[in-house]
């Protein structure tokens, strides 16, 4: 029988009472999927997963989201490695809040990461709810962001003169491709419903977002970094320890998350999949 325990924090449940190296049955997809929506982020220890596992795990809760700039292990199409070695001194992979994705035309709607190698110490990763960051906005800071339009972009992450860039390349485990594809951008509301919940929500972040629709960078880049230090608050925010042979899936539709280190001297391995948007 499923068990869903809740955090106690922001967001977040651990999940047991079900074993992810068998298909799901249709009713379990769907209490899954209640819980997901309900709490964000899931998490399901002891765990054995194969490769074959967790892609059969994420096409029970749609098909593979389309993922850029990195390339997928060896005899997949869908699973990224997420690795960082033991001696390695490149700046920490994805440390900044972001949403995965969010620059495409349809992010995808979830994330799904296992733990294979994972240090005694560190490596946490960090979620913050934002139906909670716009909930907890006063009258005025919401009107500031209303009805505005956010420029999404890789660029800053992925051109060939990004942060993970071709300077960055060869410093780092990680298979990552920067491209000039990284330069466009799509526009995507600040403030927008959840389309399955319909529950109103920030979305995205200052990193992938890189201006707002009909604003002088002036006025928009301030506003943003504002809004960044908002949506991060502690009061907001699910603190995730990770062990081995644990499953995380989280909504990028209603958070961010944000990666932490404090394992140097340990090699750390996951694997992950995305989601794709509904109808994408």
């Amino acid at each position: 029988m499923i068990e869903i325990t809740p955090s106690g924090q922001a967001c977040g449940a651990t999940v047991r009472g079900i074993d992810l190296s068998q298909p799901l049955a249709p009713e379990d997809v769907a209490i899954i999927r209640e819980a997901w929506l309900q709490h964000h982020v899931l998490s399901f220890p002891d765990q054995r997963m194969t490769d074959d596992d967790l892609e059969r795990y994420t096409l029970a809760f749609g098909g593979f989201g389309n993922d850029p700039f990195i390339a997928p292990i060896p005899g997949r199409e869908h699973i990224i490695a997420v690795e960082r070695q033991a001696d390695e001194t490149s700046p920490l992979f994805a440390e900044n809040w972001h949403s995965d994705w969010s620059f495409q035309a349809q992010p995808p709607s979830g994330t799904c990461l296992y733990g294979i190698e994972i240090p005694p110490i560190g490596g946490d990763t960090l979620f913050a709810n934002q139906h909670a960051a716009l909930e907890a906005m006063s009258d005025k800071q919401r009107a500031r962001i209303d009805g505005l339009m956010a420029i999404h972009s890789a660029k800053r992450a992925y051109a060939p003169d990004g942060f993970y860039g071709e300077g960055d390349k060869a410093k780092r485990s990680m298979d990552i491709r920067p491209s000039r594809e990284a330069e466009a951008v799509q526009r995507h509301p600040l403030v927008r419903k959840h389309p399955e919940t319909g529950r109103e929500g920030l979305f995205s972040c200052f990193g992938y977002i890189i201006g707002i629709d009909g604003m002088d960078d002036a006025e928009a880049i301030p506003l943003l970094l504002e809004l960044y230090q908002w949506q991060g608050r502690e009061q907001f925010q699910y603190r995730h320890r990770w062990q081995s042979d644990m499953l995380l899936m989280w909504d990028n539709r209603s958070l961010l998350h944000a990666a932490t280190g404090g394992y140097d001297g340990h090699h750390r391995l996951l694997h992950r999949t995305t989601i794709a948007a509904s109808g994408a």
